[in-house]
């Protein structure tokens, strides 16, 4: 298949296990946005030099590129698959790539499945904060068949998470669930928000079939517990300002409890993307 125009989608491949999960979401986030996938292993050139063999451990980087490009394939026949094997730290070679990406997806370490002990500096947690671009985090299971949850609060980051997650919901073919959560104790004006901020996205994605709910209880306990059921998860990166190197409570506790992916939304200049 020839490339396909705009940044592509990127995946960080590595020798866990569940790069394999990740290749294949990626792969099928690729296909229904119309995205080249790029699978991006960092390789670790000092440790290489400490070992016995320097062609050995490039040559092991570039079959653990081949066997992620056989999966993206196997998922995916339609789309544009390169790798890319660079120098330095994972994390950081997917910074830098998510400048000129459309979506970079990484898997989660095991996060969803530690309880409590989850470090501030998890891998996919720095990635979501220091991104250029949206970031999936993606499940060591494979996700469930249900709608696209949005979490929304009013503010200019959950309404951009919204325009991207009616995208994502048309391009599945699902359902959106939009879910906003007002806090005990807090002044409520009702569904009016979210039903005019949903109705208003909407309008550009009129073959989605969206629900609207508010809940009252804790706002990140509510989305991990709508998680459950949702074949992913969409929430800006911060509530008040999605500002680069911060996460809100909310989008972190997504990221640790979620069972679902979870796609955090940030790096995009308009509030309601039209298309690809």
């Amino acid at each position: 298949m020839a490339g396909s125009a705009g940044a592509p989608m990127v995946a960080g491949v590595g020798p866990s296990p569940q790069s394999t999960e990740v290749v294949r979401l990626a792969a099928r986030e690729a296909a229904a946005h119309g995205r080249d996938l790029v699978l991006l292993h960092a390789f670790n050139w000092q440790a290489a030099f400490v070992g016995e063999s320097v062609v050995g451990t490039r040559a092991e980087a570039d079959e653990l590129i081949s066997r992620a490009a056989a999966t993206a394939a196997e998922v995916e026949p339609e789309v544009s698959v390169s790798g890319e094997i660079v120098e330095g730290a994972p994390i950081e070679a997917l910074i830098r790539r998510s400048e000129s990406a459309f979506l970079v997806a990484i898997g989660d370490g095991g996060m969803a499945d530690c309880g409590d002990c989850v470090p501030v500096d998890a891998p996919a947690v720095q990635l979501a904060a220091r991104a250029g671009c949206p970031v999936l985090v993606v499940r060591r299971d494979p996700p469930v068949a249900g709608p696209v949850l949005v979490g929304v609060d009013g503010s200019a980051s959950s309404r951009t998470a919204l325009g991207f997650a009616f995208d994502c919901a048309a391009r599945r073919e699902a359902r959106l669930l939009a879910v906003r959560v007002v806090e005990p104790g807090r002044a409520d004006d009702g569904d009016d928000v979210l039903i005019e901020a949903v109705a208003e996205v909407g309008r550009r994605h009129p073959t989605v079939a969206a629900e609207c709910h508010t809940v009252r209880g804790d706002p990140s306990t509510v989305l991990v517990e709508q998680s459950r059921s949702a074949q992913v998860a969409l929430v800006g990166a911060r509530g008040d300002e999605a500002w680069r190197g911060m996460l809100g409570a909310v989008s972190q506790t997504l990221l640790y409890h979620a069972p679902s992916p979870v796609i955090v939304v940030r790096g995009l200049i308009t509030t309601a993307p039209d298309g690809p």
